[in-house]
């Protein structure tokens, strides 16, 4: 059966006809799909942990217990499950093992720009990377054959372009494997140091194995066109070479990225003139051609920084670009902001108003260092805001007041800890947990907080505040983000305090469905002095015309917050 798919839809699909039973993942742009697809099949188990580790950790005990089972995060999320990835390698799997990772290139919703590649050859386990949602699904299921032929955990990279691009896609029905019955391996499986000794040997034998699988698989494969020019290329680098280049030049094109060819390499390259390699980011595949002694050309010619496309490949080779007369449209630049209604908002503006200085974290309200609000001094990745006030403030002693801010769904995935060296070590630090009762920034996930699963049944939920002071925080007060004098009092009063704190912001997600919106408030442009107070909000709502405020009702929520900031008295409620 044929269908239309996006990528992260065809490796849900390609997943489940290859037999899993188990996937635990924690949300992450541009991989966050591939769960919620396998989400809706209720014959396997599906699951958001709190991390990358712990859906890992998951899915490894599945696989020792002999079902197939697979995680999915993004290339940030494998830095996360790094530490179960690496020993992995080491113990390999019974049920076949699949990890789903998704690099961004160009960071479109990330914080840097890492290659998974370097994870792969690091923690010397494959990689498989598809072209296409028909690949995507292909790979997906195979990968787990290949986890289990060679007693390995398996890594199915995709990038942004591959996961959310569809292609037509043909599926067929799931098979579903037998449990392998469990059998105690202790030498197998417990990685203490005698274990381990005897595991490396195996880990490079295993090497050796895959590498010349890789020369005849069908993963990797050879399109002969024209010899003056040789391209080696994989996943949406492929797509972009043969859209630009179509078959005036030849393309080894590989599906499997950890580790390498040889053979198929040099035998390709002594059929073509000239050798360029083709691969967005780091120059990997082209370090292992000149590694074999094969004269090649990449990064000399192309970036490594961001995405290609069709017209880089066009412009690095002199072929004409197309132009398309009428299709050329000036689009305006329109950034991301926080949402109209954003219940982060007021909080933001009370730390922005006092001028605190706000170590930030990932997530949406990582929008707050923006203009005009311009809150954040800092974001570095999941769960730093934490740790990194402690740190800040240990150096700073005190002499500026100072707050962090971290997201409900991310204070469980790696807030806590951080929470608990500042209640452990004595740091006056206050931690503002921005608590929207979702995982918002990747599109309304649930998360333990949340009381509900990954299908919305009723769930157990963390309760915030007993899990501050049950670390050792005295100091613990709720506040609405809508009320701005609310937020103001609680900020000055616990970051002049001499102890630790945590003041946790609470109102949900102006966008999930049960939330109910009030009337829109409008503007008395008899009131309205034109001061643009009501601008330093940020709310996109909100705009000047002819001198004055202008609220725009199809966005308005009716918040109020503008209308708390009004002197005039120009900012009124409709009739509700």
């Amino acid at each position: 059966m044929k269908k239309l798919l996006i990528g992260n839809e065809a490796v849900s699909r390609g997943l489940y006809e290859g037999g899993i039973e188990v996937v635990s993942s924690y949300p992450g742009t541009p991989s966050t799909e591939i769960t919620e697809f396998l989400s809706k099949y209720d014959d396997i188990h599906s699951e958001w942990a709190p991390n990358e580790k712990v859906a890992l950790e998951v899915a490894f005990g599945a696989s020792v217990a002999g079902v197939r089972s697979a995680c999915a995060m993004k290339h940030v999320g494998l830095n996360v499950a790094a530490d179960p990835l690496f020993t992995l390698s080491y113990t390999g799997v019974t049920g076949g093992l699949v990890i789903c990772v998704a690099d961004d290139p160009a960071m479109h919703s990330s914080q840097n720009e890492q290659d998974s590649r370097h994870y792969a050859i690091a923690a010397k386990v494959p990689m498989l990377e598809p072209a296409d949602s028909q690949e995507c699904y292909s790979f997906a299921m195979k990968a787990f054959e290949l986890s289990e032929q060679f007693d390995t955990p398996v890594i199915l990279r995709l990038t942004t372009r591959i996961a959310h691009s569809q292609s037509i896609t043909d599926i067929g029905e799931r098979v579903k494997k037998e449990r392998t019955p469990y059998e105690k391996k202790p030498a197998k499986y417990i990685m203490m140091p005698a274990y381990a000794k005897a595991k490396h040997p195996f880990v490079e034998e295993r090497t050796k194995k895959l590498a010349a699988f890789s020369e005849t698989c069908e993963f990797n494969r050879t399109e002969m066109g024209g010899t003056e020019l040789g391209i080696i290329t994989a996943g949406d680098c492929y797509q972009y070479v043969k859209e630009a280049l179509g078959d005036r030049v030849s393309v080894l094109k590989l599906g499997m990225l950890n580790p390498l060819p040889e053979k198929l390499i040099r035998d390709f390259a002594s059929k073509v003139k000239r050798l360029v390699v083709v691969e967005e980011l780091d120059g990997i595949i082209e370090e292992h051609v000149r590694g074999l002694g094969i004269e090649v050309e990449g990064k000399n010619l192309f970036t490594p920084i961001g995405e290609y496309n069709q017209d880089t490949v066009r412009k690095v080779f002199g072929v004409a670009l197309n132009e398309k007369p009428g299709c050329q449209v000036n689009v305006p630049v329109r950034p991301p902001m926080m949402c109209a209604g954003c219940p982060h908002r007021g909080m933001f503006y009370a730390l922005s108003k006092n001028k605190i200085t706000v170590m930030g974290d990932i997530g949406c309200y990582t929008l707050g260092a923006q203009a005009p609000l311009t809150a954040l001094d800092s974001t570095l990745c999941m769960g730093a805001s934490v740790s990194g006030l402690h740190g800040f403030n240990l150096a700073d002693k005190g002499s500026r007041r100072t707050a962090c801010v971290i997201g409900d769904s991310t204070f469980i995935h790696s807030g806590i800890t951080g929470l608990i060296n500042v209640a452990y070590n004595s740091t006056s630090s206050t931690i503002i947990i921005l608590d929207n009762s979702i995982t918002g920034m990747t599109g309304h996930q649930q998360n333990p907080t949340t009381g509900y699963n990954i299908k919305g049944d009723p769930a157990s939920k963390v309760d915030l505040e007993a899990l501050c002071r049950a670390v050792g925080i005295n100091r613990v007060r709720v506040v609405d983000p809508y009320d701005i004098a609310e937020c103001e009092k609680a900020v000055l009063e616990e970051t002049a305090s001499d102890e630790a704190s945590v003041i946790i912001s609470r109102r949900p997600c102006v966008l999930l469905k049960n939330v109910k919106t009030r009337t829109p408030v409008k503007v008395d442009p008899d009131k309205c002095k034109g001061c643009r107070k009501c601008m330093t909000l940020g709310c996109p709502a909100i705009s000047i015309k002819n001198k004055k405020a202008v609220i725009d009702h199809t966005l308005c929520v009716g918040c109020d917050v503008c209308k708390q900031l009004c002197a005039f008295g120009a900012i009124e409620s409709e009739d509700r």
